[in-house]
């Protein structure tokens, strides 16, 4: 098919119009949130088809596994691939250009936003597991009856309380408590009788002084408290601290055991600022059947509080349910700002994560350093192939002018390549791409050293060259062969920038074989077609 020289530039000209074609800039579309007023939104934009990577425009780099310290997984790999799903709905609401979120391995998610500008926001978004319950505060008083024997277990297990006289603490003066609890033993002082005292706001709720805080969710925690913990409830801390007078502290609420619902009965979720109170408020949607369960909840308990608990804290104070709440419903964030709400309606609105996520590895590159590696990149590129261009016409003459313009065909089809495949470029890509330049002149070294060899064996021009080109190809395909395999190892067990070097390397080398073996023989063809009598050959 390709034994004329028509048919040959028939084949090149057609290769280079694709590639030509393909790096044509084009109308593209982006996720991006607008500044101003925080929404999420798409624009369009025209540019060509090759995408920069994170080192090369900036942003933030993550790594993640699934916190099983928090969480054990029944099934890692189930739980992965889960939670991939619900990163790219929450990613793509941040609206970051052409996030990068993929698996490496089984046990681990590689997450790239490039050019992002707020990596905090951005690790909260990916951390958070946007798990949505609503329950009932208890109303039984359960935890007053049970304070005095967790601190008779607490005094058994050697713990006690900080003996602090006949003076109460700001909180108790406020709330009107003593230092020691009905039933317990007035001779000792309580413990958490001390430090956890009912609010009278409403059933349920209680408050304990900040600074002692991290103190009594510790000892919640031990077992001998936890058994002692009535059945039917738990407990759940407030999101924040807050001002109660001069003091700081923490609410504590004792909610039912079981949620009246959860959040994956959710569809939407819209963030907003309540124009009466100023504070960011979160309109929500249940499907139709966690709609018909909300109501019949809610009905059962006009009159009653309800929490409303994300991730295991109770979001603000516990609304009075004053009627039957059916599919929409609201989460009022005081204290938080328009973005965190938008966040968290983006959170909600693309599902919880079946296992928390941790951080296991984390990378910032700022945009300017981004913009300084492409402008290094490009120049080392530059002198590389300028290096290339002088020795191989200086030492091969004339035939090295040709596999020089074979070289720059090599190019144009190497950035076709990586457009087609929407391949990312990145810095080691830039070295991937400077690299295949040396390999693609190393098959014309070949080949030309055998023509060489030819020459001086007293073969004729045409019969030197096409002994050449034919003797070399075994070491042509070997060379790169051994090059592809090592690529296509550094692609699957690689990451990121690795494998972007992979990309850029196994697509260099097709093109580099394509231009030494094809477009270099057809440019000596036409070169010996024009002079048939030709009796040496400058190379």
């Amino acid at each position: 098919m390709f034994a004329s020289i028509r048919n040959r530039l028939i084949a090149i000209a057609a290769l280079c119009l694709v590639c030509v074609y393909l790096l044509v800039p084009r109308t593209q579309t982006l996720h991006e949130r607008d500044q101003v007023t925080g929404a999420v939104h798409d624009t369009t934009v025209r540019r060509i088809p090759i995408k920069y990577g994170l080192d090369l425009q900036g942003g933030m780099h993550l790594a993640l596994e699934l916190d099983q310290s928090k969480q054990v997984s029944a099934n890692v790999k189930r739980d992965i691939d889960l939670a991939l799903v619900v990163l790219r709905k929450r990613i793509e609401g941040i609206g970051t250009q052409e996030p990068v979120i993929q698996k490496s391995g089984d046990e681990r998610i590689v997450v790239e936003l490039a050019g992002i500008t707020d990596p905090a926001r951005a690790r909260a978004v990916v951390q958070q597991s946007a798990f949505l319950e609503f329950r009932i505060t208890d109303e039984t008083g359960a935890l007053d009856r049970a304070l005095p024997a967790m601190d008779r277990a607490l005094r058994q297990l050697g713990i006690k309380g900080a003996d602090t006289g006949s003076k109460p603490s700001a909180v108790q003066q406020l709330l009107g408590g003593d230092s020691t609890a009905k039933g317990a033993d007035s001779t000792a002082p309580a413990v958490l009788s001390a430090l956890i005292k009912p609010t009278g706001r409403m059933p349920g709720e209680y408050v304990v002084p900040e600074p002692a805080f991290a103190r009594v969710d510790s000892l919640l925690r031990l077992p001998a408290i936890q058994s002692l913990m009535p059945r039917g409830v738990q407990t759940f801390w407030s999101a924040a601290s807050t001002s109660l007078g001069v003091e700081p502290v923490r609410y504590l609420y004792v909610v039912g055991d079981r949620p009246i619902i959860t959040g994956d009965r959710l569809v939407d979720a819209t963030a907003q600022l309540d124009p009466l109170t100023n504070s960011p408020v979160v309109n929500f949607e249940l499907n139709s059947a966690g709609g018909r369960k909300f109501g019949e909840e809610t009905g059962r308990h006009i009159g009653d509080f309800m929490a409303i608990i994300l991730d295991g804290r109770v979001q603000g104070p516990p609304p009075t349910i004053e009627d039957r709440i059916g599919r929409n419903g609201r989460i009022t964030l005081a204290g938080k700002t328009v973005e965190e709400a938008r966040d968290l309606a983006m959170t909600l609105k693309a599902g919880s994560l079946p296992i928390p996520l941790k951080i296991v590895e984390q990378g910032q590159v700022g945009a300017s350093l981004g913009k300084d590696s492409i402008q290094k990149g490009m120049l080392a590129g530059i002198v590389g192939t300028g290096l290339v261009v002088l020795i191989m016409i200086g030492y091969y003459r004339l035939s090295g002018v040709l596999a020089v313009v074979a070289l720059a065909l090599y190019i144009l089809f190497t950035l076709g390549g990586l457009a087609a495949v929407d391949a990312t470029l990145t810095l080691p890509g830039l070295a991937g791409l400077v690299l295949s330049v040396g390999i693609a002149v190393d098959a014309n070294v070949l080949i030309f050293e055998r023509i060489r060899e030819e020459l001086l064996h007293g073969k004729s021009v045409r019969l030197a060259v096409d002994e050449g080109f034919r003797h070399a190809m075994n070491a042509i395909v070997d060379s790169n062969v051994a090059t592809v395999l090592t690529a296509l190892f550094l692609f699957q067990f690689g990451t990121g920038p690795v494998q972007g070097f992979a990309v850029t390397l196994i697509l260099g080398i097709a093109a580099s074989m394509i231009t030494a073996v094809f477009v270099t023989r057809t440019f000596f063809m036409i070169w010996l077609d024009r002079k048939p009598a030709m009796s040496t050959l400058s190379i």
